[in-house]
């Protein structure tokens, strides 16, 4: 289970307040890339809360809406969202980045560390530590898991009313056979990443 093991770390070499980041939607075919930056205050975060964090992917959807609700109460939270267009011009990494850097720049307080999930770190204008499967292992990247697959599905829940064929609401944009089916009868969106291989192939065949 993540805790405050890095925070600890961080806040003993004076880097305080720390800002944990992490993204959701880097493999779906469609939509943004959604980053989610938080910052929880060590001494007042409530213990039911403390306890319930943990990787966005391993919480059931109702869970990981009930900690997003509770975060937006006890934590300072940011959002960073690379479009689409954005997506296909830099390439999906570079993009993930850019919505990290704007995820912390929404936080409104400038963090002393940020601790990345991952093993890469965006341009940020402070110290950073990348750390791999990080959402389980510190406490403040697993609250900005939460902050951005809560924040990405809801997008996705909002594109699928737009185009319901699809059933964005229930695969967020992955390449599931129902997505793909819909791709072959309707085409290609423009929420649809045309740099992506399949839907490439598609607009190219």
């Amino acid at each position: 289970m993540p805790d405050f093991t890095f925070e600890y770390e961080a806040i003993a070499e004076g880097l305080c307040p720390v800002a944990g980041v992490d993204e959701a939607g880097r493999g779906p075919w469609a939509g943004p890339v959604v980053a989610g930056a938080a910052i929880l205050d060590i001494t007042t975060l409530p213990e039911d809360l403390r306890h319930g964090l943990d990787d966005s992917k391993k919480l059931k959807a109702d869970k990981r809406e009930f900690l997003f609700a509770q975060l937006s109460k006890h934590a300072v939270t940011g959002i960073g969202i690379a479009n689409v267009e954005e997506i296909d011009r830099l390439n999906i990494l570079h993009a993930t980045m850019l919505a990290m850097v704007r995820a912390v720049d929404d936080l409104g307080i400038k963090p002393a560390m940020v601790l990345v999930d991952g093993n890469r770190l965006p341009d940020l204008p402070c110290p950073g530590e990348a750390l791999v499967k990080g959402d389980g292992r510190s406490l403040s990247i697993a609250a900005a898991s939460i902050v951005a697959k809560v924040s990405r599905d809801q997008i996705m829940r909002d594109l699928s009313e737009q185009h319901p064929e699809y059933g964005w609401e229930r695969n967020a944009g992955y390449g599931t056979k129902i997505h793909q089916q819909a791709l072959a009868e309707y085409g290609v969106t423009a929420h649809h990443r045309r740099s992506f291989a399949p839907i490439r192939k598609i607009l190219t065949s």
